[in-house]
């Protein structure tokens, strides 16, 4: 069994802030759980927008503050999204995030991120993988 809680991650290393400086993200469960999924908390802040691509993941993203709006690059469909309200990108959809006021929301990857993720220039997380246990 695990417990921790997001304010015992602050400052360590699941605590991740982009290099863009456009959100930072409290992985709170990561690949190195071996459960499957990792579990984040993110924020991306006011007046930001970031452009985004998980061609090597499936996100589930449930807001619980402020408010943004998603466009899917590839349909040019836009939604508000407020808190309360979950987007799944289950096509890998290239999409982009403009904040409207700070955006805190649940985040899960499958597969599971390892916490070293950035985003790179097309948006995407590159595919990182833990060592096996007895690797490590």
């Amino acid at each position: 069994m695990i417990v921790r809680s997001f304010k015992d991650i602050e400052g360590t290393d699941r605590h991740v802030k982009a290099a863009s400086g456009t959100w930072e993200s409290k992985r709170i469960v990561l690949a190195k759980e071996r459960v499957g999924f990792s579990l984040h908390e993110t924020v991306l802040y006011a007046g930001t927008e970031t452009d985004m691509w998980y061609a090597n993941h499936i996100e589930a993203v449930v807001c619980v503050e402020g408010e943004a709006e998603l466009t899917n690059r590839e349909t040019g469909e836009k939604h508000i999204i407020t808190p309360g309200t979950m987007y799944l990108l289950d096509g890998h959809e290239r999409h982009t995030m403009r904040i409207k006021e700070d955006f805190r929301c649940l985040c899960v990857f499958n597969p599971p991120v390892t916490g070293r993720e950035d985003h790179d220039e097309n948006g995407v997380y590159p595919l990182l993988t833990e060592p096996e246990p007895s690797e490590s």
